[in-house]
């Protein structure tokens, strides 16, 4: 008798890799969202002189009170940001991170998907801080889209890891 084994390839959905647009907090208290802004930013680019864009805010929106409102928006993101980012000559957006929402539900990571861009940052929800994030942290960042923290979180705890999957703008897949 002939046995007959095929492989198959495994298939990645980019919903597989990523939160695209929007993400439930771990305790689904709230989410967190990518809105289009309704008028276009005009800014110095890269790669050309100037660009006409539409970039994304990343908005919040708490489940028991049913209201929504930005959490960082361009008004006064790239300012802010600027300030640590004094080698950078061009505008940041919020849509140029990746954002990872940790177990506390207070912190997000962003991680920069602008190449060029070699700065990460800290922002605490409920604070409304942006600090900058230090590169010897206590993440892996695993291919650009998932981190891995691992360790032992209370004494008694055995040792394990949790996985992130980030929120991403589809501004930066298009």
């Amino acid at each position: 008798m002939n046995k007959i084994a095929i492989a198959k390839d495994n298939e990645f959905l980019l919903d597989d890799l990523f939160h695209i647009d929007q993400m439930n907090s771990h305790n689904e208290n709230f989410a967190l969202y990518f809105k289009g802004r309704e008028n276009s930013i005009l800014a110095r680019g890269e790669t050309s002189n100037y660009i006409s864009d539409y970039p994304k805010d990343l908005y919040i929106y708490d489940y028991k009170t049913k209201t929504s409102s930005p959490l960082i928006s361009y008004e006064w993101f790239p300012s802010h940001a600027k300030f640590y980012l004094e080698e950078y000559d061009f505008p940041v957006f919020p849509d140029d991170f990746a954002y990872y929402l940790l177990k506390d539900n207070k912190t997000l990571v962003m991680i920069s998907a602008v190449k060029s861009l070699n700065a990460n940052f800290k922002f605490d929800i409920i604070e409304k801080k942006l600090e900058l994030y230090p590169t010897t942290g206590k993440f892996d960042f695993i291919i650009s889209s998932f981190a891995k923290n691992c360790g032992h979180f209370k004494f008694k705890d055995n040792y394990k890891c949790s996985y992130y999957k980030p929120l991403i703008s589809s501004n930066l897949i298009n």
